[in-house]
């Protein structure tokens, strides 16, 4: 009967929640500080825009191998469908192009196919997640329609710092996480290198291919989740030229091979792995200035590059006959799919004023430059994007805040857009009412407008050039409940997206001729401005401390995310849910940790997560789910140098598999019941290093700790 109720359990947590109330402890002083909301530095219990954290703490007893599976876990906004082309992520029915993923504030880089590969953010590295949902335009530009991820990664500690993470689990899972960090007279340098493995896994025993018309396949070799490895080696040098000055200067290198299966229907044979390799440069400047005051300067540069690395002949040999549409790969070949690249330049400055008030102004230029030989016509397309935006953060009342931002963007090919927002922020004793409105903006990417590409499940897929900006208007109303060790969280929302881009069916003869003859296509989809679209929902969020050993806690998402699509056969539009959403999500925790001498301390949790059905326009709905894990850590030994911690557990413990045939979509990839363990360990040697801190942490930190 539980399995077939998945949110029973999330209802009688909360019950229990309200109920015990009354027995709570003293408050354990929630002191996180946050800054993704409004770019600058607040208390968690005090920040003027409604923010979601998953605390290092919190990431440690859960122990996710990979970002996607802290976030599915931990929090009920998000859903993934992960596959070859990257982690398919939405966000309160919103997706992965619509949800601005940071890394320290910067923009994360690496768009496959429109999916962000979230394999670049090392889980060893994370020190907590900040989650603002909601249009974020104003301060954060194109694609902060649905909300921003900040990943906020773990600092150099001391003077030298190694750390060694290796983990192992069901299907030839193996991630290695090394750190090497080194206090060089003024310099530091801190090195990082992931390696991430896996075997893979099927969960189906049919493929019904959208390309073929969607008949059932039997004699396939595909996997849900294919085998693949990848690794990343990152270094970041850092030095404090002079008072209150930091600068740096870090680059990263990444490698990602996914290998397909070989063998199989003809139909669905692959004859090519797919790779992806990235780099970044960066360097940027920070100065926190007498009379409050902090200015910054950061330049980066990303290369994101996919190829097909062939591993076998892609065809037939026929020299009487060549196809000039159809060319011929040998064992070996790499071929370029698309190679785009990046550059940023941002300017930013912070500054106290009178009457309570923090200005932040800032200049953001971006050059977008995309190679795709065989998938855009012209071969290269580029596109370049500058913006000024302010905001004032405003403390009228000991009790009140409000924030107003405006941003000016101007596109090199869609004009000039104002982006304005405003929120509010009443805090009346133990509840906290926030309130906020933002206009979002996000111009055509030059993937939508340019790229083609064929998909099994998609059919021919076209830009299109006549595509319109997407705009976006975004409410929300919140009310926090924070007393001793429990927190409440109840938010209402409704986003409205004009002209949002979505694939949309049109007819074959409307397809490029070259394309037709080569792939046969069976469905043709161009990227569309629909008429309108929409979500609302709620979302709420259950925090209670029993006791200094036992958390409990949990999420809930209801959701309504509806649009207008193109009916070719009415000429018409009509209404429908938005592809991968679900009326209805929920996480649920409970953790105990114990310290039984100096030496073993233990934690223990117990996690669940569970959806209802997916909707989807083509090629069926995804099945709910309820999913549960297991998860030990324990510290072993604890120095004044050296710490050794080891981790345990059981995912999906109940076994539940989707074996929905591969081609169509399904609730959840995971595979059955799986385990892992892994060991840690961390040496610091040498004094601790301390980093200038922005004078709004600190005002922050004393008038609220006064409070």
């Amino acid at each position: 009967m539980l399995m077939k109720r998945p949110f029973t359990v999330w209802a009688l947590l909360c019950l229990f929640s309200f109920v015990s109330a009354q027995t709570i402890l003293k408050e354990d002083s929630l002191q996180e500080v946050v800054v993704t909301g409004t770019g600058t530095y607040h208390l968690l219990k005090n920040a003027p825009v409604q923010t979601e954290v998953i605390s290092g703490k919190l990431l440690e007893n859960y122990a996710g191998r990979s970002l996607e599976e802290i976030l599915s876990g931990l929090t009920a906004s998000f859903a993934f469908n992960e596959d070859d082309m990257g982690s398919q992520m939405q966000m309160n029915g919103l997706g992965n192009s619509y949800i601005l993923i940071l890394v320290d504030g910067k923009r994360l880089h690496g768009d496959n196919g429109g999916e962000n590969d979230l394999g670049q953010i090392d889980p060893a590295r994370i020190e907590r997640i900040e989650i603002v949902k909601g249009a974020a335009s104003a301060l954060y530009g194109s694609d902060a329609i649905a909300g921003v991820i900040n990943i906020i990664t773990r600092k150099q500690e001391s003077n030298i710092q190694l750390e060694n993470e290796t983990r192992g689990g069901s299907y030839g899972d193996l991630r290695q996480h090394n750190a090497v960090g080194l206090m060089l007279g003024p310099v530091r340098s801190f090195t990082n290198f992931h390696y991430r493995r896996t075997d893979g896994w099927r969960n189906f025993e049919m493929e019904a291919p959208e390309r073929y018309g969607g008949r059932i396949i039997t004699n396939t070799m595909n996997k849900t989740v294919s085998k693949n490895q990848l690794w990343q080696l990152s270094e970041r040098l850092s030095i404090q030229p002079g008072k209150g000055m930091d600068a740096y200067a870090e680059g990263m290198l990444y490698h990602k091979r996914i290998f397909h299966p070989r063998g199989g229907d003809s139909e669905v044979a692959h004859y090519y792995d797919l790779s992806y390799d990235d780099a970044a440069l960066a360097a940027g400047w920070s100065w926190n200035m007498a009379g409050d005051h902090i200015l910054t300067a950061d330049v980066t540069w990303n290369r994101h590059a996919y190829y097909y690395d062939y591993t076998s002949l892609n065809g037939v040999l026929d020299e009487t006959d060549p196809s000039p549409y159809a060319p011929i790969y040998f064992d070996g070949d790499r071929v370029l799919q698309s190679d785009q690249r990046r550059a940023m330049v941002q300017l930013k400055g912070v500054f106290t004023l009178p009457r309570k008030q923090r200005l932040s102004v800032g200049y953001d230029y971006r050059y977008d430059w995309l190679k795709a030989p065989n998938r855009v016509a012209e071969g290269k397309v580029t596109d370049w994007t500058q913006a000024f935006y302010a905001q004032d953060e405003w403390s009228p009342l000991e009790n009140l805040n409000i924030t107003a931002g405006l941003r000016l963007d101007h596109n090199q090919q869609f004009g000039t857009r104002l982006t304005p927002k405003v929120s509010g922020m009443l805090s009346l004793g133990d509840v906290i009412i926030r309130a906020s409105w933002a206009q979002g903006f996000k111009s055509p990417t030059p993937k939508e407008l340019h790229y083609r590409y064929m998909s099994n499940m998609a059919g021919l897929c076209l830009g299109n050039t006549d595509l319109k900006p997407q705009t976006s208007n975004y409410y929300s109303l919140s009310a926090e409940y924070r007393v001793s060790q429990m927190s409440i969280s109840l938010t209402g929302y409704y986003n409205r997206v004009d002209h949002m881009i979505s694939l949309v069916k049109i007819p074959l003869s409307q397809a490029p001729g070259d394309f037709i003859i080569q792939y046969h296509p069976q469905l043709v989809q161009q990227y569309k401005n629909l008429e309108d679209a929409y979500t609302t929902g709620l979302d709420l969020n259950v925090k209670y401390n029993v006791n200094k050993d036992i958390s409990l806690g949990g999420s809930y998402s209801y959701l309504q995310a509806r649009g207008s699509v193109y009916d070719e056969e009415t000429d018409q539009f009509r209404r429908l849910t938005i592809n991968g959403t679900a009326h209805h999500k929920g996480t649920l925790y409970a953790t105990w940790n114990h310290r039984f001498s100096r030496d073993y301390r233990i934690g223990v949790g117990l996690y669940g997560r569970a959806s209802t059905k997916r909707y989807y326009e083509k090629h069926g709905n995804g099945k709910g789910y309820q999913l549960w894990r297991i998860s030990t850590t324990h510290e072993l030994g604890h120095s004044k140098t050296l710490t050794w911690r080891a981790e345990a557990g059981v995912d999906n413990i109940f076994n539940y598999v989707d074996d929905t045939p591969h081609g169509m979509h399904i609730g959840t990839t995971t595979a059955g019941t799986t385990i892992y363990a892994s060991l840690i360990v961390r040496f610091n040697h040498g004094k601790k290093i301390k980093y200038n801190q922005h004078y709004s942490t600190l005002k922050t930190n004393r008038n609220e700790e006064q409070d």
